[in-house]
């Protein structure tokens, strides 16, 4: 492995590690967007998958004690039931069309958000609805690698303090993203390229978390929401950008 494939990918860690610790997801977002450039296509879900548990990590720290299990709850386990779904259904659904659909309804739904500050907040569906909410962040997980979208747009619609917020999407993040590590391992995924790029990626992803951690703190309710809907903005455009 060539010197600027190392550092381009320290790189990317980098730059993934702040987002996810000042947002508390889009690891793979900005990750990706270095990564896809110089690393092989086979390596890419799993180093993605594998950085942002450590990523999560490391901001579980802070949050450990102030977990909200029941409303964490209804999340996971609506994402556990379907992400099966999702995997069955990749054999039905262009997944480019997919993306691009997604992505279109990201853009349009968060500059709309972003423009009109003095919405009410979504306070009807109770955890049933968060259930819902969950299941189909687990289908387009199993589908197409994006459980995070869904859930973390809700939890901002709910208009959720931060901490509520970022502990919710952050629990249910980490268990899809166990499930699919672990899936990862049983199928054979995380060869020995895997690791050796692991082994790199894993201090720039702790000191950068560790980092963007901080800012959080500094950040009020409505800034945290602010970065959330243009970090979704981004992720709809990208996914655009990536189905033409």
């Amino acid at each position: 492995m060539s010197l600027s494939v190392i550092l381009l990918t320290v790189l990317g860690a980098v730059a993934a590690g702040f987002t996810s610790g000042l947002s508390g997801f889009a690891f793979g977002l900005v990750g990706l967007s270095i990564w896809a450039w110089v690393l092989d296509p086979h390596l890419l879900a799993p180093i993605v998958v594998a950085g942002s548990l450590v990523s999560q990590l490391v901001s579980f720290i802070g949050l450990r004690q102030k977990i909200d299990w029941p409303r964490a709850v209804p999340f996971m386990i609506g994402g556990v039931i379907g992400v099966p779904f999702g995997v069955l259904a990749l054999a039905y659904i262009d997944l480019h069309w997919f993306r691009g659909v997604t992505g279109a309804v990201m853009i349009v739904y968060c500059a709309g958000m972003l423009m009109m500050t003095n919405l009410p907040p979504i306070t009807h569906g109770g955890r049933v609805a968060d259930g819902v909410i969950g299941m189909i962040g687990g289908i387009m997980g199993g589908l197409a690698g994006m459980t995070g979208p869904v859930p973390t747009l809700w939890c901002s619609l709910r208009r959720w303090d931060k901490q509520t917020q970022r502990v919710v999407f952050q629990t249910y993040n980490f268990l899809m993203q166990s499930m699919t590590l672990a899936s990862y391992a049983v199928s054979g995924g995380l060869t020995p390229a895997f690791g050796q790029l692991f082994v790199y990626i894993v201090p720039a992803v702790l000191i950068s978390t560790w980092f963007g951690t901080k800012l959080y703190s500094g950040l009020s309710d409505v800034a945290f929401r602010r970065v959330i809907l243009v970090l979704l903005l981004i992720s709809g455009c990208v996914l655009v950008a990536g189905s033409v």
